[in-house]
């Protein structure tokens, strides 16, 4: 683990951060943008991770807080194919969980 955000993706081939304000906590707002003020993914953090190093958000997220718009607007990021992939491995598990539960059903 490191608390040091340009370690962390020295050379690294992938960049992911997460919405620092889960929906139902607004109440924590204040407090976590404070807590997470460095860890912002910007261009110059990207600068340090591999050149061809990609960028990688679930969505939705807070431009100007966890990432600054050159970067969720970027080259780099591909978060609307993240999002899509995520769409279809929600599709596949729900066949998976439906066809299980019917086996169930069938006594299999």
């Amino acid at each position: 683990m490191l608390d040091d955000p340009g370690a962390a993706v020295d050379g690294v081939d992938v960049v992911v951060t997460d919405t620092w304000v889960s929906m139902g906590k607004e109440e924590e707002k204040a407090q976590r943008l404070a807590t997470f003020a460095g860890y912002q993914v910007d261009q110059a953090l990207m600068a340090k991770a591999a050149s061809d190093a990609i960028f990688l958000h679930c969505l939705p997220a807070d431009r100007g807080f966890e990432v600054a718009a050159e970067v969720i607007d970027g080259p780099q990021s591909v978060i609307w194919d993240e999002s899509e992939n995520r769409l279809h491995a929600q599709k596949a598990l729900m066949v998976w969980l439906l066809e299980r539960a019917e086996r169930r059903q069938a006594g299999g």
